[in-house]
């Protein structure tokens, strides 16, 4: 007699167990599903305000081209400065052209042109071969140019110097 109780027992605490076990692996099931979602809804709002504001930038840059116009300066050619211990001058010869943002700046800027060159070539007569060596030099050569042009024509305003051809000898 006391092995059927212990049986009895032991089916209900089985089967009360089973039924706690379920409820639990349901609530975890529905908690998952849940996250999920929240997550898949981060995930595709983060995606969408993304794709959208990518969207109006690359639309806006379409809209807008940017015209460009540029002037020709005359062939420079200027001695260099004297590196130590040097028997000879060096000679640089320099084409450029200027880029403007708008065509009128074009007509404002031609009566400036004995002004800039010569700010220019003030310049250069002080610049070192060696200083010239590396393109990060031309880089720097060419950023000095465009702040000296922007000062000579000033109010107007020179977009970029572009070299056409740079030649030390």
């Amino acid at each position: 007699m006391a092995k059927k109780p212990k049986q009895d027992e032991a089916p209900d605490e089985g089967a009360g167990g089973a039924e706690t076990k379920q409820g639990g692996s349901k609530k975890k099931l529905i908690l998952l599903a849940v996250v999920g979602l929240v997550a898949l809804g981060g995930a595709g709002t983060g995606a969408y305000l993304f794709l959208a504001k990518r969207g109006t930038t690359e639309t806006a840059e379409v809209k807008k081209p940017k015209p460009a116009v540029f002037l020709d300066l005359r062939e420079m050619t200027v001695n260099l400065g004297n590196e130590p211990n040097q028997e000879w001058r060096r000679i640089l010869k320099l084409k450029a052209a200027l880029e403007l943002h708008d065509p009128k700046t074009v007509e404002a800027i031609k009566p400036l042109m004995p002004r800039i060159e010569d700010a220019l070539q003030m310049f250069l007569r002080e610049v070192r071969p060696s200083e010239l060596e590396s393109s990060a030099a031309t880089y720097y050569l060419r950023e000095e140019l465009l702040r000296r042009v922007n000062v000579a024509v000033h109010p107007a305003k020179v977009d970029g110097v572009l070299f056409r051809e740079i030649l030390i000898q």
